[in-house]
């Protein structure tokens, strides 16, 4: 069915495309880029907003409540063709099965929204890799060939919205492959395949990224880590520095070459130990900024000043708190917006302990606060 808008589009003069570079570079803007991350999937079958109006994932939600566009383009530029999904064994309330990681995970029957438990790897030594890297991660892959005619055509150069292009994930989906465990034992047990995927990762990267900049007009960047929880990342610095952060540094010098200057990844937790070596790569932009894990926005914007830019940061246990907290920390959030370079928007999928009455609070106060 076709998602209706539940509310007006927020006024302004310019266009989404041109109010997301303005903002994001500290420049004169109409009113704040009006965003949200998305929901847990409880949201959708307990909210009665979505279930009565037919909304039943993150893109309809953004439909529904009419927030300013904003588009990505990926590429092939990971496992292909990934293990087949299958239920391995079932009990009572619970199912194992295999996912496109090659994992094994047991997951609740019900349904409800929780961290898998992992039970094994497809990947333990350098020979499972071996295999997987010839089977899985061939960069002959026809997939990964990109139709750029067929996506300029899509998004051209005219359009009014920004439009990001995917720099993947050098050592995040490797976790997802690994297993947290998997890939702490594996740095000190077998770096140098450890190294070897996070060379793979960055190759099939750089090949897409080959296909597609300087035939369409990104307006920015994106990745997706995850590496961080709340006592900092699941590697060492040192790992970071000595073997990520070299080839992020060759993906962020194509996108400079492509004049791409505004860079995020999608990493939760406390990314404060590796923030360094993340701006250093050219990662200039942290998303969607978990707060209980790492600290209120403003900190760090302060202590980075312009080098850095944040989107989220809007603590969803104060959305969780009712109206007078959600009044609070807008307020907290509103000098940054003022400043430039930061986006709000709840610092993950919003859950579902947040009330209708009260998320519909936090709209509307956006709009009076950071709209025209």
């Amino acid at each position: 069915m076709d998602i209706k808008p539940c509310r007006p589009k927020w006024k302004g003069t310019l266009t989404d495309r041109e109010r997301f570079n303005n903002q994001m570079h500290y420049k004169p803007v109409d009113r704040c880029f009006n965003m949200e991350f998305g929901y847990w999937e409880e949201n959708f079958h307990t909210w009665s907003l979505f279930a009565d109006n037919g909304v039943t994932n993150n893109s309809e939600a953004d439909v529904f409540f009419n927030f300013d566009r904003i588009e990505k383009l990926s590429g092939q530029i990971w496992m292909h063709p990934p293990f087949p999904d299958k239920v391995v064994e079932e009990t009572e309330n619970t199912r194992i099965i295999m996912n496109g990681d090659g994992l094994l995970a047991e997951v609740p029957k019900d349904g409800h929204d929780t961290i898998p438990h992992f039970t094994e790897a497809s990947v333990k030594t350098p020979r499972d890799w071996e295999k997987v890297k010839e089977q899985r991660f061939r960069r002959d892959d026809p997939a990964r060939v990109v139709d750029t005619g067929a996506v300029v055509k899509r998004h051209p150069p005219s359009r009014d919205y920004p439009l990001g292009v995917d720099c993947g994930s050098m050592i995040g989906k490797i976790r997802d492959m690994l297993t947290f465990e998997g890939l702490a034992y594996a740095c000190y047990d077998y770096p140098e395949m450890v190294e070897d995927m996070v060379e793979t990762a960055c190759v099939l990267v750089e090949d897409f990224l080959d296909q597609v900049l300087g035939h369409i007009d990104f307006d920015y960047a994106f990745g997706w880590e995850d590496i961080c929880f709340k006592s900092g990342p699941i590697v060492s610095v040192d790992f970071f520095r000595n073997v990520v952060t070299p080839r992020y540094k060759r993906i962020g010098k194509k996108l400079h070459d492509s004049g791409i200057d505004l860079w995020y990844t999608d990493c939760d937790g406390d990314v404060r130990p590796i923030l360094p070596l993340l701006l250093e790569s050219g990662i200039n932009c942290l998303f969607p900024y978990e707060v209980n894990s790492c600290t209120h926005p403003a900190q760090l914007l302060d202590e980075y000043g312009k080098d850095l830019r944040i989107m989220g940061g809007v603590d969803k246990i104060e959305l969780g708190k009712g109206q007078e907290a959600i009044k609070a920390y807008l307020e907290s959030l509103a000098p940054l917006v003022e400043r430039g370079g930061y986006i709000p928007f709840c610092d993950h999928r919003c859950p579902p302990n947040v009330r209708e009455e009260d998320y519909l609070y936090y709209l509307d106060l956006k709009e009076e606060m950071f709209g025209m």
